[in-house]
């Protein structure tokens, strides 16, 4: 099964930090909405909005490459939430593979690829 990028609205440039006005919620990746001012904040974002900013904290970074690519459920969660990406977009047709490479990950029929600046070509 090959390998399937995320979704080119998932990119920095794109990410809910910088498209989501005085968006706090989203400053402090590892804060949990614990108050009902913070559960009432996430509700003035769209689930699409709120989906892109899932993406963007469980996309592995550059530097995170090859302490993650072997993750089984940091790669499972990407994909899973990229694809929600998608469907939240009336896009199927881009979810299913994603879902797919996520079972994948999940199941064990997936690996890494090795790194293409290590490998001998």
């Amino acid at each position: 099964m090959a390998n399937f990028s995320l979704s080119p609205e998932i990119s920095k440039e794109n990410s809910p930090e910088n498209s989501l006005e005085t968006s706090t919620v989203f400053s402090n990746p590892d804060a949990q909405p614990t108050s009902l001012a913070d559960r009432s904040a996430l509700k003035s974002f769209s689930a699409e909005a709120l989906a892109q900013a899932l993406a963007e904290q469980l996309m592995i970074r550059p530097n995170d490459w090859h302490r993650l690519s072997a993750n089984r459920s940091a790669r499972a969660r990407e994909q899973a939430a990229a694809a929600l990406v998608y469907l939240l977009k009336d896009q199927p047709e881009e979810a299913l593979p994603r879902l797919a490479q996520a079972v994948g990950w999940l199941d064990k029929t997936l690996k890494a690829p090795p790194c293409p600046t290590h490998s001998r070509g």
